[in-house]
């Protein structure tokens, strides 16, 4: 990317102009605030992990929320399905927390990529855009799972070769409520109904 255009896609973003593709230089141009749930969408598929939170089923924690970071993938880059996917194997302590209760709370944060770096965003600022989803893991399988491994896979090549005696499986995160910060004003809440028909990049004319 050369000196002129760098601060010009900065200016660009710091504005939350929308144009261009997933695959543009400048493909961090967040979604209008007022858009919520296509913003929310955008969070969850340019965001490669999160942070999940699990009731803890292990002492000295039992019963207490537990956070740990998992990697994930909605879709392949620019194949967005709303959906976080994750390869998960029992072995690992929040998936036996699952076991017992499959509630849990996934959160993302542009703060992961680059986008509130270069706009000198904290990740604590609402600017930073950031959202936190409501639900539950469940396995997935057949045709699903098989959309999830292309997901995780293309993302997260390594996970290839991750030890088979480990069990592996692919599970995703059902939303039941999405919550969104982007922007001053507090917390929005966004519908899975909403979330999901939404698209986070504009559709090219």
């Amino acid at each position: 990317m050369s000196a002129v255009f760098r601060p010009v896609c900065t200016l660009l973003l710091g504005l939350l102009q929308v144009s261009g593709s997933p695959a543009a230089s400048c493909r961090d141009r967040i979604p209008p605030h007022d858009q919520v749930a296509r913003v929310a969408r955008f969070v969850a598929h340019r965001c490669d992990w999160a942070s999940m939170a699990t009731i803890s089923s292990h002492p000295p924690v039992l019963g207490q929320p537990f956070s740990n970071v998992f990697s994930v993938s909605d879709g392949p880059p620019g194949s967005s399905s709303g959906v976080p996917y994750l390869y998960l194997t029992h072995m690992e302590v929040s998936v036996q927390d699952l076991q017992v209760n499959p509630a849990a709370s996934l959160s993302m944060s542009l703060a992961q990529t680059d986008f509130c770096r270069l706009q000198g965003f904290d990740p604590q600022s609402p600017l930073c855009a950031h959202i936190m989803l409501s639900g539950s893991v469940v396995q997935v399988n057949g045709t699903e799972a098989e959309f999830a491994k292309k997901a995780l896979f293309t993302r997260h090549p390594e996970m290839i070769d991750w030890p088979t005696d480990h069990n592996w499986f692919f599970a995703k995160f059902n939303i039941t409520q999405v919550w969104v910060l982007d922007y001053f004003g507090g917390v929005k809440i966004v519908t899975p109904e909403e979330y999901f028909k939404a698209t986070p990049y504009r559709k090219p004319h």
